[in-house]
């Protein structure tokens, strides 16, 4: 492709863990000049959240910080802090951090400090629990957010134990946002001359994928359960035990559930007035689920795949990590990316443009590694190469 998106764009990054390097990883990989800032005793603790390990480093690392250039400042230092400080005025469009709450003030790298000096920076701070609130100074990670914002009282099966979802969505969500913010940012600073401070946190995430649960809530009172593979407002939308596996089952609609039965031999059920309409069907969701689970028991995934695929209704086999790799789909739309620079293969952005993925240019810097950089040049872009 002719050039990333955000080629000639500079963002500083003092992150750590997931939320705030996944942010910077999105921006690098649409482009950005992105400049890790890490402690010099050991760097971001992710380095070593592991196994597994690749090239010396967790490989969670390696996906949260491809694509960037890394310098180590020791910020107990004053000296090491004004060198900081004169990398972002001099050379940053943007300056994304998300140390514990009140840190960067006491640094004196807090919005307060730096925006009068560069009106036209974009300052974004991602934190734990927003700006304001009796918990603004406290810190929040992945999975107490999942379960102070209420994901975890409706993930899981009925009954059961709360589950964390098997992912840091809150972190990964909370880095999309923050991307999200400065790229909107950018774009009004391109109208306007003007940067300014942009905030997230995990909290707001959290309470963002809520948000269906929340106002379901807030307009009836009532609260829904944990439902496991499936939802509270559709019947069949979930996961059924086959012969040899599972398959997931999203019949969203009346004539979906007609087309449903039809393939499952069973087609009087879509006139059976306890199972005819969405609504109907919800009412009497234990009986439905009973009878079709029965069903669907009786043959293997791979036939009910072909049966529901033949007459268009929406299903999917319930894969494990290696049958996602290996997916022809997977493979076609080249989501699976080579590292150029080491024996490593990522997972790249999820966008394209004009037909063209934003290939992986450089595998995550190690501790330092650009120093030298920050010392003898403060050219836009020399690091982005390096």
């Amino acid at each position: 492709m002719d050039g990333l998106p955000l080629s000639g764009i500079t963002v500083v990054e003092l992150c750590h863990s997931v939320a705030g390097p996944y942010a910077g990883a999105i921006l690098a990989d649409l482009g950005a000049d992105v400049i890790k800032i890490e402690n010099p005793d050991g760097g971001d603790y992710a380095r070593d959240w592991g196994p597994p390990f690749a090239h010396g480093v967790a490989t969670l690392f390696q996906v949260l910080n491809r694509n960037k250039a890394g310098i180590t400042l020791n910020l107990r230092d004053p000296g090491a802090r004004q060198q900081l400080q004169d990398l972002i005025i001099t050379r940053a469009d943007a300056f994304i951090q998300n140390l514990r709450p009140g840190t960067v003030a006491k640094l004196g790298l807090g919005p307060d400090d730096l925006l009068p000096l560069k009106p036209e920076l974009i300052y974004c701070d991602l934190g734990a629990f927003g700006q304001t609130g009796p918990l603004k100074s406290h810190p929040g990670y992945d999975p107490l957010m999942q379960a102070f914002g209420g994901l975890m009282s409706v993930t899981g099966t009925a009954g059961g134990e709360p589950v964390r979802v098997g992912t840091s969505i809150i972190d990964m969500g909370s880095g999309m946002w923050a991307a999200m913010g400065i790229l909107a940012a950018l774009q009004r600073r391109h109208a306007t001359g003007r940067g300014g401070h942009v905030a997230t946190s995990l909290f707001e995430t959290s309470l963002a994928w809520m948000a269906p649960h929340i106002t379901g809530y807030l307009a009836t009172g009532h609260m829904r359960p944990r439902m496991g593979s499936g939802v509270s407002e559709i019947v069949p939308h979930q996961a059924f035990a086959t012969s040899d596996g599972h398959v997931m089952v999203a019949a969203g609609n009346d004539n979906l559930f007609k087309l449903l039965v039809r393939a499952l031999d069973r087609p009087e059920l879509a006139s059976d007035l306890l199972f005819a309409t969405t609504s109907a069907r919800v009412a009497n969701r234990q009986n439905l689920i009973a009878t079709l689970e029965g069903i669907f028991a009786s043959e293997s995934t791979a036939e009910w795949l072909r049966r529901l695929d033949a007459v268009g209704v929406p299903s999917a086999p319930i894969q494990s990590v290696d049958e996602v790799v290996s997916a022809e789909q997977t493979q076609a739309i080249g989501m699976l990316q080579k590292v150029p620079d080491l024996d490593l293969t990522l997972v790249g952005v999820p966008l394209s443009f004009d037909g063209v993925r934003p290939a992986c240019r450089r595998s995550a810097p190690g501790l330092g590694e650009h120093n030298d950089v920050l010392t003898t040049s403060q050219n836009k872009g020399e690091m982005a190469g390096r």
